[in-house]
């Protein structure tokens, strides 16, 4: 490639990064601006630097937002949790295992990916509201032990298919049974796919907005999201600077986790869909 027609490239590339990133750099820049200056000046750079927007958005709901990142630290950890286990399980059956109508439930939870969340929030919150899980964290952690999230579980048997299949006869030559080959070769080696799995899981958990608005209604049970939703009153109007000041805080754990991780995501994605 010319020389000349490379740095044209780069420079497009260049252009559309500063284009994509323009709406994080607005958002830092006007957390630190006057409510009045927000909105009026498209600008960066802040004619009247306030500091004051991360104090007063730290305790403008009444408690701490400390509690609101504790609430959602807790229900992303678990949702990790739940989704690594149990989604490796089913993914190993799938993969490995022989049992009736096998191609049956794999095609079912392959359509259950196409089923949109709003299809099923009503018969969800219904069984919820039976338990007496509602306004508890429960409904958004424990269906994460059950393998519900059937895009992890296809990620996972697409890699667990591309491992040699002499490794499990080799173990149960050995003496070990599926739960010890799940265990001792399958788990172990399917890492990239494991991580991938958390990864995503904690990002998407984090960002949730939905869900957690349907079943969480205490404040002392608010999630981020539900916290930075919090500061708009039902007129529409806001301390936008305060929001602003607490959304780039909530930013933070995601883009740390991802630039830590980044790699292996890459690495994750990279290696599944890959036939032995």
């Amino acid at each position: 490639m010319p020389t000349s027609r490379r740095w044209a490239v780069h420079l497009l590339v260049v252009v559309g990064a500063l284009v994509m990133l323009y709406p994080l750099f607005w958002l830092i820049s006007s957390s630190f601006k006057p409510n009045d200056e927000i909105f009026s000046s498209p600008g960066l750079v802040p004619q009247t630097v306030v500091a004051d927007n991360y104090a007063t958005g730290w305790t403008a709901l009444g408690v701490p937002f400390s509690g609101f990142f504790a609430n959602s630290f807790l229900i992303a950890a678990a949702a990790v949790v739940g989704n690594v286990m149990s989604c490796s399980m089913a993914a190993y059956a799938f993969a490995r295992l022989s049992f009736r109508f096998r191609k049956l439930w794999f095609a079912i939870m392959m359509m259950s990916i196409m089923l949109p969340i709003h299809v099923l929030i009503v018969p969800q919150y219904t069984l919820f509201k039976y338990l007496g899980w509602v306004d508890t964290f429960l409904p958004l952690i424990v269906p994460k032990f059950l393998a519900v999230d059937g895009f992890f579980i296809f990620l996972m048997v697409q890699f667990i298919r591309s491992l040699p299949r002499e490794l499990d006869e080799a173990a149960r030559i050995d003496g070990c049974g599926p739960v010890l080959v799940y265990w001792r070769i399958i788990l172990p080696l399917s890492r990239p796919a494991l991580i991938t799995t958390a990864i995503f899981t904690f990002i998407w958990t984090w960002d949730d907005f939905f869900s957690q608005l349907v079943y969480l209604s205490d404040v002392s049970t608010y999630t981020v999201p539900l916290a930075l939703r919090a500061f708009l009153d039902s007129s529409g109007g806001s301390s936008w600077g305060p929001m602003l000041a607490m959304a780039v805080l909530s930013l933070v754990p995601i883009l740390g986790f991802f630039l830590i991780f980044q790699r292996r995501i890459t690495e994750g994605i990279s290696t599944t869909g890959l036939k032995g």
